[in-house]
This record gives structure tokens, sequence and C-alpha cells, in this order.
């Protein structure tokens, strides 16, 4: 593990020169830090999400969503089950009036914005005294019906959001986006037809408009970028309100839904999320409603909670690889889960079991998480810059950050990712980098570096090494929280002379590097 971080670069002469062979063909990053592009765009952040409501309530949950909050920035959060049974939120009485209680939601929702994290509120699913027909899907037995009363689903989600406006005030919930359903398109998640969901979406897009006209409400939360065409004409021809369209795409080939994590993955083209983000974005374009935003609310290397590429140190380079191509097209990417605290196949058995999230159900980082910490740590004015797998920003005090990584696809072959993942994989050497800063203030600079890749960050890694343990000790669980505290692989300190200057890095294959230069 240490000894591939000292391969990563060192120090000679004031710039970093590479240690190890590599090959040919160096790629050179060139920036003039006097050439500002414009404000960063910052789709990457804006929301993230969560497996459902009510694990929303344990302590451990919330507390690793303060940490992702603090370090990766995350400023909206998405989740199933608002309406869920556990969550207590409808009842009627014996004579089949409606009994509201917001006590759960109450203490959600005030965590949230108590940590700078508003709701991207997923309506779903039905409350069992509201159910139509008897299909649930999940562990926790999610109902998957149109209401058996659509006046008295519309009520609900009236008094719902009128509780939200008194408790919280209309300004701060016309801040908040209100999506109807998930993936109604998929059987797994919606017993009716699309003429079923159409009406659906009417009813609850006119209950949230009744209370102000400013709430912003969307969907269709389709799997696969589906119905996308459907729900833009549907809208349109109807008169039915509609600020933003969502929708989710996975990077695996096969299915759509792994309820269970029993089934078998492939990544397949890792550009294809991109090149199916760009074509929904077109779609809008070409309809009746050509400048509302779309907000893809799930995306992952994988639909499954249980596949071991979601822990690989390789998922870190991929998220930046589709987050860089999608970011002129997606007005939100969020990521499916922050948490391994995910009971949607029940309580996860393993630490490391290749659940959805960014962080394990010990809180530990796992690779991907720093390809957020990364992007969080970037200045607010991107520059200018060619090179397209990376991003270079500047800040007001005129420091540059660059965040760099080098993508490559796994060598899998016909292995499927439950088997190819559960093994380690050293990482070869990839092109050598150069980055070129012009235009740099004469004088000296503090220089950081910080990295993730195959033993760098990597707790996945060290799991291996463990020999894939059932359960960790509370020492072993110490042992991967501390290799995981992204200590500064170098703090050189360089003269910045009338040419500017020039950094050499050694990178690896799936690497991801953070440079950032002070001012001294």
């Amino acid at each position: 593990m240490k000894s591939h971080l000292l391969l990563l670069f060192t120090l000679v002469c004031g710039q970093v020169a590479a240690q190890t062979p590599a090959p040919s063909q160096p790629r050179v990053i060139s920036l003039d830090v006097k050439k500002v592009r414009g404000p960063l765009n910052k789709a990457f952040d804006l929301c993230v999400g969560a497996g459902r409501a009510n694990e929303g309530l344990r302590a451990d949950w919330q507390q690793q969503l303060a940490l992702a909050q603090k370090e990766c920035g995350f400023r909206y959060l998405r989740f199933h089950g608002l309406l869920h049974d556990d969550m207590g939120v409808y009842a009627e009485d014996r004579q089949g009036n409606a009994v509201y209680n917001w006590q759960y939601t109450d203490k959600l929702y005030d965590f949230l914005l108590s940590i700078h994290v508003r709701p991207f509120v997923e309506l779903s699913f039905m409350p069992s005294a509201l159910k139509s027909a008897e299909k649930t899907v999940f562990w926790w037995k999610a109902n998957v019906s149109p209401p058996k009363s659509y006046p008295k689903w519309e009520a609900l989600i009236t008094a719902l959001v009128r509780h939200w406006e008194q408790r919280y005030g209309r300004k701060e919930v016309e801040s908040w986006y209100f999506e109807v359903w998930n993936e109604p398109n998929y059987p797994a998640f919606f017993s009716g037809t699309q003429a079923d969901y159409f009406l659906l979406y009417a009813s609850t897009a006119r209950a949230v408009k009744s209370v102000s006209a400013s709430y912003r409400v969307g969907g269709p939360a389709s799997s696969g970028t589906g119905w996308i065409d459907e729900t833009l004409a549907y809208c349109a021809a109807n008169k039915v309100p509609l600020d933003f369209i969502s929708t989710h795409d996975y990077g695996v080939t096969e299915g759509g839904l792994d309820e269970f994590g029993q089934g078998q993955q492939h990544l397949g083209d890792p550009n294809a999320i991109a090149r199916h983000t760009a074509a929904v974005r077109a779609k809008i374009a070409a309809s009746a409603f050509p400048k509302i935003e779309l907000h893809l609310t799930e995306w992952s290397t994988s639909y499954s909670p249980h596949d071991p590429v979601h822990d690989s140190y390789e998922s870190a380079a991929y998220l930046l690889n589709t987050l860089k191509q999608t970011e002129k097209t997606a007005t939100s990417m969020s990521y499916w889960t922050f948490s391994d605290i995910f009971e949607e196949a029940g309580p996860p058995l393993t630490p490391f079991h290749g659940g959805f999230g960014l962080l394990n159900l010990q809180g530990i980082r796992k690779p991907a998480y720093f390809a957020y910490k990364y992007l969080h740590e970037l200045g607010p004015q991107e520059l200018q810059n060619a090179d397209p797998a990376s991003w270079a920003t500047t800040d007001a005090a005129g420091n540059v950050q660059v965040l760099l990584w080098n993508f490559t696809a796994p060598p899998q072959g016909p292995q499927n990712n439950q088997v190819y993942f559960v093994k380690k994989h050293p990482a070869p050497a990839a092109p050598p980098v150069t980055l070129a800063l012009r235009n740099l203030p004469p004088g000296r600079y503090a220089t950081e570096a910080h990295r993730v890749g195959y033993g760098q960050n990597d707790a996945y890694t060290a799991y291996l090494n463990m020999g894939r343990p059932s359960e960790l000790s509370r020492q072993q669980v110490a042992d991967l929280q501390r290799l995981t505290m992204d200590p500064p692989l170098a703090s050189p300190s360089l003269q910045a002379g009338p040419y500017g200057l020039k950094l050499h890095f050694q990178l690896h294959e799936n690497d991801v590097l953070l440079v950032k230069l002070r001012k001294l």
C-alpha cells in the first residue's frame, strides 16, 4: 500500500518528477491562470441520494450525512419512502377520515436543514390506508399501487406541502424540488399503467401548486431515461405543470433492478450515461418546455445493491469521467447513494458488500467518496482548459486547484462485476502528466497533492488484503479509517518564474489527483 504511494511522484529541483517507467505520449495540461472560463458548474454536488426516509432517523445515518455534506458539499438529498407507513404520515379513522401525522417527517427535515441540506422531495410510496392493490417492493415492503382515492391522495399532498410552508416558510420551500414517484415505467415500482401514472402526476402537481404556484414539481423519475417524450407530450397537451424532468441511468448493461442483490452485472460503455443524458436534454430542447431543468436523480456505476464495483478504486475515475461529460447537459447528477446504511435488500450482511454508498456501514470513506471530496475543494472560477479529463479552477486569492484523472475501463472481459471486483487489481502505469501553468504571479507557492487510486485512500483493497472478513473488529475499523484520512502526499514550496511553472506527475490507471497551489 505505502510503496505505491511513494511511486507516485518525488520532488526534484522544485518540480514533480516520475520515478517509475511509464508509457510514452505524455499528457500535457496547459493552463493560463489569467484565462477564466467562468463560474464552476457545480451540477455534481447539487444532490445526492439515500435509501429511504426512515433510515434518516438513525444516529449513524445522520452522522454520515453530516460528514458527507461537510467534505463533499452536497446541497440536496433525495430518498424513497417519505409516505411509507414507517413514517406514519397517513392513516384513516373508523369513518374513513384522514389522519395526518408529521412527527417523523419533521424530525428528519429539521435535521437536514440544520446541516444545510435541502430536500429533493420524492413523493412516494403509497400509504397502506390509501393503497389500491397489494403489490410491494423491497425488504421493507413499499406499496407501489396508485391511490384508491385521488381526492384523498391530493388532500394528503396538499396538507403536507402546506405544513412545510407553515413550518419552514414559503421562501425556503420555493427552493425545494417535488418529484412525483419513483421509476413508474418499471413494473416493480408502479403497478398501474402509464395513463395511471400521468393521472397521479397531474393530481400531485395540482396539489403542490395549489399551495403555491411557485413550488417546483416534476418527473417522471423514470428508469433508464424512459417516458421522457411521453411526459413532455402529456404535460403540454393537458396543460399540466412541469418544472423539471427527472430520470435515472446506470453504467451496467443488464436489466434495471436487482432488488435483493442476487444478479450479476457487467460494466458497459463508460460513456453511455453521458450520451443518454445528452439525448434527454435534446428531447427537452425540442419540446414545449425547452428551458426546464434536467435532473438525474439516480445514477451510478451499477443499479445493484450488491455490486463490488461500488467499493473499488476504479469507481472514482469512472464517476469523474461521467460528471465531466454531463456538466453541460444535466442540472444535477444525484449519485445513488451517500451511505451503505441502505435496506432495500434488508440489513447488509458484511462491511463491504458492494453497496451503493460513498461511505460504508461503519462510515469508512470508499474511493468514490474522494471524487466528490476533491470536486468540493475546487475553486469557484473555472479556468479555460482543453484537457477533457480534468478541472482547473482559481479563487479570489489567486490560488489554483487542478483535479485530474486517468480513467481506464477495467479489463474484465467476460467476467461479471461480482467475480472481477472481488479480486485485487494493481494499477499499471499510465502516461505521465505535465501540468504547465502560465501567467502565475512570480513568487513562491506552497503545493499540496491528494490522490485516490490503487492502494491510496483505497479501503476496499485493504479490506481484500484482510481476507474480506464478514465482520470488522473495532481495531480494523480504526485502521481502515486511518488509511482514508487523505493526508497530502507532498507539500513542497515552488518558485514561479517569468515563464510560469511546470509540474510533472506519474499517474497509474484510474488514479485521481488533486493538486493545489497557494501563493505564499
